[in-house]
């Protein structure tokens, strides 16, 4: 199990992933942009880091961003939540390069649902 990790979204499925960290006894990093920076889940996590501007192409998009957070923190995981970064192949195997582990599908399955013909003969 992880002791930290850090939550690549925002909004009620962070305020999600957090309760539900909390209730396993493990820390959460939050990223947030400028414009959630009073939010619940800012609020709610064990530390918060800013990635940078309101506009997701500009912040909780840019993987650069969210593997600085990590290295900053000590967080062993990510939890992308949903959309963003969560059917990223590229971010995932990222992570997977960088010794980070990504909650969820591994690159090879996010890439084999992107693509219809594939995930057909599966």
């Amino acid at each position: 199990m992880f002791s930290k990790i850090l939550i690549a979204n925002r909004g009620e499925i962070a305020v999600r992933i957090i309760k539900t960290c909390r209730r396993m006894g493990i820390k959460t990093v939050q990223v947030y942009s400028e414009a959630d920076a009073g939010s619940l889940a800012v609020e709610m996590a064990d530390e918060a880091v800013l990635i940078g501007p309101a506009p997701a192409a500009q912040s909780y998009l840019l993987a650069d961003k969210i593997v600085e957070a990590v290295r900053a923190t000590g967080a062993e995981a990510v939890h992308p939540g949903f959309g963003f970064l969560s059917e990223n192949a590229g971010f995932a195997r990222r992570l997977r390069d960088e010794g980070i582990a990504f909650i969820g599908p591994n690159p090879e399955a996010i890439e084999a649902m992107g693509d219809k013909i594939s995930s057909k003969k599966l």
